[in-house]
């Protein structure tokens, strides 16, 4: 067993003594359901031949179809896969929507191909996969390294082997193609709703605030800029060359995009028309930005940030967990001692299963929605979800973490329950 998917499941065995469940129940969770690994050959454009190779794990469908994204990394592996469907299961079970657990990879360096190779192999991983996949089985969407456009060449592949339009396969997709306004942000948008309702509750004055995210793509620059227009200070963002801090400045997150977009890295600048100002900052590393002196940190990068080596050295007070499984199981220990909050990764970043939700919901009935409907919607499941997580928190006296993964296994419990368990067929 591998040591992410051990970690994965020390979350669900934790929440288990908070609630009574049957054998099956926990031999139903711990294992997943279906694995397929596919080997993809790739021309590239020098004549070569490449072979990569392909993940996609089905944890459950209890509650519907799996539902999980797709990630274009060199150091994917099984492990890795298992366990974030394993995650998203519990992600999809705690937002309450009918979806279960799925996720999907290809060990690659996307930024060492070129774009019509990242077409071929996208094209090529859909073929691999086809019988495994379709909008009543398993939806998969974008993750790490991969994006609409990926998502749009994904999907019309499989129109192609199918001969007939399946808009709702794969979510994530261009709107021009089907996809949802609103997915753009959905994952910040939807952790910035949680945030701001725990802030409220602990009667905290945004302005006097303090951010720090590391991991500066899609989720964290609309994080940084949500945040940054209700007034927190948003000093430390970083991606995977390195970090930036300013002590007493506040960084703004369209400039530092745009810097960043046009300089290859980021830089602590204020942009106002074409004109760009320098302004005071250090450059860090990613440890250094993770163990700075904030009041919030949003870990919005890869797995296994925060663990046991430097989990006594985090400052912040609060810590936003919108990337999968940043924290490690001992790491949390070591947190909950220090009475720091962590909002954690099943709820704090399902937003962005939850209008890929929407976005199956829209393909299947043709009815497609405005832009504040999205985010109406995408508000209530969000805070309906905190408020259950942070009822079952109050009432148990649990860490957040802990109290997530009680809401969710309640409503799988009850799923496999209603099959029939060991208990019902002995009597």
């Amino acid at each position: 067993m591998g040591k992410f998917f051990d970690n994965s499941k020390k979350l669900f065995e934790n929440a288990l003594q908070y609630v009574t469940v049957s054998e099956d129940a926990v031999k139903t969770l711990e294992h997943p359901k279906q694995i397929i690994q596919v080997s993809i050959p790739l021309r590239k454009l020098n004549g070569d031949l490449e072979i990569f190779t392909g993940y996609r794990v089905h944890h459950n469908d209890l509650l519907g179809p799996t539902k999980g994204g797709i990630r274009f990394l060199s150091t994917v592996d099984l492990d890795e896969v298992k366990s974030l469907a394993f995650l998203m299961t519990f992600k999809c079970a705690v937002v309450g929507i009918p979806f279960g657990g799925a996720k999907g990879g290809v060990v690659v360096n996307p930024k060492k191909l070129k774009r019509h190779e990242i077409e071929h192999l996208s094209r090529g991983y859909i073929r691999g996969i086809y019988d495994f996949i379709g909008p009543d089985v398993d939806i998969p969407a974008p993750d790490v390294y991969t994006n609409e456009m990926i998502m749009g060449w994904m999907a019309d592949e499989y129109n192609k082997i199918s001969r007939k339009l399946t808009p709702a396969v794969i979510t994530g997709k261009p709107v021009s193609l089907g996809g949802s306004l609103g997915r753009d942000d959905a994952t910040a948008r939807g952790a910035y709703y949680v945030l701001r309702s725990l802030v409220k509750k602990k009667k905290l004055d945004p302005k006097k605030l303090t951010v720090a995210i590391q991991g500066y793509g899609n989720a964290g620059y609309h994080l940084a800029k949500l945040l940054h227009d209700d007034g927190y200070k948003i000093v430390g963002l970083s991606d995977s060359k390195g970090a930036i801090f300013t002590k007493k400045g506040n960084l703004d997150p369209d400039s530092v995009m745009r810097r960043k977009r046009e300089a290859g890295k980021l830089e602590a600048v204020y942009c106002k028309g074409t004109v760009c100002d320098i302004i005071k900052h250090d450059r860090i590393t990613n440890e250094q930005l993770l163990e700075s002196d904030v009041d919030i940190l949003v870990p919005a990068a890869l797995e296994n940030q925060i663990t046991k080596k430097n989990a006594a050295k985090i400052k912040a007070k609060i810590i936003l967990e919108v990337a999968n499984g940043p924290t490690s199981h001992d790491a949390d220990a070591i947190l909950a001692k220090n009475k720091q909050i962590v909002i954690p990764d099943i709820l704090a970043n399902a937003g962005g299963v939850t209008v890929s939700y929407f976005e199956w919901l829209q393909n299947r009935s043709g009815d497609y929605w405005s832009l504040g409907a999205v985010h109406e919607k995408l508000e209530k499941i969000m805070l309906d979800a905190y408020g259950a997580v942070t009822k079952v928190q109050e009432e148990l006296k649990i860490d957040m973490r802990t109290a997530a993964y009680v809401v969710s296994v309640r409503r799988l419990v009850s799923a496999i329950n209603a099959k029939g368990t060991a208990e019902y067929f002995k009597t």
